[in-house]
């Protein structure tokens, strides 16, 4: 009876524990569509946001189950100490009350829930991650906010623990203790059952982060997942991409085009190297002596579109455009949303199928057929690669001097004072690589910024910003969350601007006969308002310019990104 009686009175207080955390979750849920609600599109109706706080409601009953299967184990099941219940309630508030103040900077940062940019993070500079974490997205603070809504949890939850539960009914016979038990245990399975399929019993007419999206609204249908349902399908996606499961493609397919890429495989009538070359149709301008691909720390492009023109934050790069000698395209991407994924799609000339090309053993064996350095080197350039930052970042160095680079220089080569964790300033890079050109031979350089990317700590004023002007304008656009936030940001790509411009005209008229190409790494963490069209938030600039360069080289607004960059250059 004992048992019986245990059982009886924990599983009450296991559902107190279910459903407090379920309301939890779903008033952080509302917050979070109520303080975001600018990101919701113009014409959803309020139909949909109800229908994503239901859907959201289905979504965390399992995550909810989870929490409560640990108390149901632990406590109810095994009989440990009754005060573990309350703890494991405490524990599951705090994770989720921090995790629910560091969605508002993940979303504004990645427009999405967590996702698979935490999985890419974990590869980067775990260090200047969390520096950067603490002097721009306020991780302090928002962990202390995060225990304060935790001690509120406690106190409702510690007296919802000591409302006396229903007494056990009479089991005085075999007949009711067996009737009691086969209850007790079908309950339990379907309860649980319930839970996991998100309020179904079965997978086809369940819900989870694969078919949760039932709005209309991007913003609303991540808002549907809540922080652990987000982190799982992180861990999902990076699980099916370890072991290759990639709809429409064979594992041992790609293992075996990574082994032809990776060694040149030759597979006779089945070889790819026909396809994977490009022949050049000849010479278009004189052969230049240095040729510049500058790679902007997130240099997204609507800033130099004519509807931002009054922020005046790209007038350098667009005076450049405005000469004779200049090629611009609008309609170019960047290969993903990291400087990473850039960075090695340019070297290497692979595409980015979330496989980080820097950490994978073959990319240190073999020169890829479609990598950037060999078909420049044949020309008779050396190839250099220049980063702002530490050479150790994400493998960067040993990645490109892998794949045929003859140098890198980083950081420590500059001999310039640190802006941020992240490197010294650009206008310190740019520095250090014109006066690096004196004698030097025929060379590619690769360039990589930093400043342009939090902490953005940059003292503007001193580097000639208006910030006052700028914020002015900035408050005029619609729907932006922070003007001065995004006026700070701005600045800073201001500053990236001008400095490349001033580089790119000083090299210019020391050395007439050189090449310049202007691109972004990528476009996402800084949009013009919080509903951003794909456009705004995913292009980046396409720029050339130079001896013998003109607007008629390429088709207007021809469609590029940076694979197709890395061949092109490179034939």
């Amino acid at each position: 009876m004992k048992f019986f009686k245990r059982f009886f009175s924990g599983t009450q207080r296991d559902l107190r524990i279910f459903f407090f955390i379920l309301i939890l979750l779903e008033i952080y849920r509302a917050l979070f569509i109520f303080r975001m609600s600018d990101y919701i599109g113009v014409s959803t109706d309020s139909s949909q946001i109800w229908l994503a706080l239901f859907a959201g409601l289905r979504i965390s009953l399992k995550s909810a189950g989870v929490v409560t299967l640990f108390s149901f184990v632990f406590v109810t099941l095994l009989g440990l100490n009754f005060r573990l219940r309350l703890a494991i309630g405490i524990i599951a508030s705090l994770i989720f009350s921090i995790l629910f103040m560091l969605r508002f900077p993940y979303y504004q940062e990645f427009n999405a829930t967590f996702g698979m940019d935490l999985v890419m993070g974990l590869q980067d500079d775990v260090w200047s991650i969390f520096v950067t974490l603490i002097q721009g997205y306020g991780l302090i603070w928002r962990i202390l906010a995060g225990f304060f809504l935790t001690l509120i949890c406690i106190f409702f939850l510690s007296r919802l623990l000591l409302i006396k539960t229903i007494p056990l009914p009479n089991l005085d016979t075999l007949a009711k203790k067996i009737i009691f038990s086969l209850w007790a245990v079908i309950t339990v399975v379907l309860f649980f059952i319930f839970a996991r399929f998100g309020g179904s019993f079965t997978y086809e007419s369940g819900l989870s982060w694969e078919n949760a999206g039932v709005t209309s609204d991007s913003f609303l249908n991540e808002a549907i997942l809540d922080d652990m349902q987000a982190l799982y399908r992180a861990y999902s996606i990076s699980e099916d991409m370890e072991v290759r499961e990639i709809s429409g493609v064979e594992p041992e397919n790609i293992l075996e085009f990574a082994e032809f890429i990776s060694q040149r495989k030759n597979l006779n009538a089945q070889s790819l190297d026909p396809y994977l070359e490009r022949t050049a149709d000849g010479e278009r301008i004189e052969k230049p002596k240095h040729i510049f691909i500058i790679v902007g720390e997130t240099w997204m492009q609507w800033p130099m579109l004519g509807k931002y023109a009054s922020l005046h934050v790209a007038d350098g790069i667009k005076s450049i455009i405005a000469e004779p000698n200049a090629y611009y395209s609008r309609n170019f991407f960047s290969s993903g949303s990291f400087t990473s994924i850039a960075a090695s799609s340019i070297v290497t000339g692979m595409p980015d199928v979330n496989i980080n090309i820097t950490y994978q053993p073959f990319t240190y064996e073999e020169i890829y057929i479609p990598a950037m350095a060999p078909p420049l080197k044949e020309l008779g350039y050396r190839v250099d690669f220049w980063y702002g930052g530490t050479p150790s970042w994400d493998n960067i160095a040993k990645m490109a001097l892998a794949q045929g680079f003859d140098n890198f220089y980083g950081y420590p080569d500059l001999h310039a004072p640190k802006q941020t964790t992240w490197g010294a300033k650009d206008g310190d890079l740019f520095k250090a690589i014109e006066e690096h050109l004196v004698d030097e031979p025929p060379t590619v350089h690769l360039i990589l910024t930093t400043t342009n990317h939090p902490p953005y700590n940059l003292d503007l004023e001193a580097e000639g910003f208006d910030y006052s002007t700028t914020l002015a304008e900035v408050q005029k656009l619609p729907n932006v969350d922070d003007p001065r936030e995004l006026t700070v940001e701005l600045g800073h790509y201001w500053y990236m601007d001008q400095v490349t411009t001033k580089f790119i005209r000083s090299v210019s008229e020391k050395y007439p006969d050189s090449l310049f190409i202007v691109t972004g790494d990528h476009a996402h963490r800084v949009d013009p308002s919080t509903r951003p069209t794909i456009f705004e938030h995913e292009s980046v600039p396409f720029v050339m310019y130079g001896a013998g360069i003109n607007k008629k080289m390429l088709k207007s607004d021809a469609v590029g990104g940076h694979i197709r960059l890395c061949r092109r250059l490179s034939n």
